[in-house]
């Protein structure tokens, strides 16, 4: 899969003094953020700049009536606790290199598969010192279930376990194009993050049922979970020493 936008690094400040600390990670090219803010207006001024980025090519005619449905998703996404949410898209056709070495980009028309990708906090019982100890419970409660893979994770922002688990549906006659039924296949994975100074943990989620491409959605989860930070990058480049 060849990426197809300009790489973001959100920063996720808490909102309340009972809420999470911040995390840092870096979202990859052909994320496209999900207009998360906490009132009506912000929102919609969001979701007004969030459709002409995710249609590019095209008009009025599109953005309009698109803009107040992803600002009702991110509505919706906010009163799950999900604090940052993207739409992730990606071409598909084969990777091709200039003479230079530069990777030719692709237009979407030409084949894409998309995913969602979502982070939130959920309370957990641990202070900074037990993120083996919560890791290692999450680790067996997910284990339970028999359709899980589930593997633990050494990162460089601390341990975590990660989830893959995929499921099948059957899709209404009304919403297929023949009339017929059909199974659609989903797959998921979720890496679970317990933050080092606790009492929380960090749940990335990616989901895609475009299952053809997983194991590309499987590295580009890796790339982003080599990122995560839960100290501000600022901060940690000012405690670098320079070389004399």
């Amino acid at each position: 899969m060849t990426p197809t936008s300009d790489s973001t690094a959100p920063l996720l400040p808490p909102a309340s003094p009972s809420a999470p600390p911040p995390v840092w990670f870096l979202a990859p090219e052909g994320f496209f953020t999900l207009p998360l803010a906490a009132t009506p207006e912000e929102r919609a001024q969001r979701a007004d700049s969030f459709v002409r980025d995710l249609y590019s090519r095209g008009d009025e005619t599109i953005w309009s009536p698109a803009s107040p449905y992803y600002a009702g998703v991110a509505e919706l996404l906010v009163d799950t606790g999900v604090s940052y949410a993207a739409l992730g898209l990606f071409s598909t056709s084969e990777e091709e290199h200039t003479p230079q070495g530069d990777v030719i980009r692709h237009d979407l028309s030409e084949g894409a598969a998309q995913c969602a990708f979502t982070l939130a906090a959920v309370p957990t019982d641990h202070t900074g010192a037990n993120t083996d100890v919560v890791a290692q419970g999450i680790l067996a409660t997910l284990s339970k279930d028999p359709y899980n893979d589930v593997h633990w994770l050494d990162l460089p922002c601390g341990p975590a376990v990660a989830c893959a688990t995929w499921r099948q549906f059957q899709v209404n006659p009304h919403m297929t194009a023949d009339g017929d039924p059909k199974d659609l296949v989903t797959a998921q994975l979720q890496v679970h993050v317990p933050f080092p100074t606790g009492p929380f943990t960090a749940v990335f989620t990616l989901l895609t049922a475009y299952v053809d491409h997983w194991q590309q959605f499987c590295e580009l989860m890796e790339a982003v979970l080599q990122t995560v930070s839960f100290i501000d990058p600022a901060d940690a480049l000012s405690e670098t020493p320079s070389a004399d």
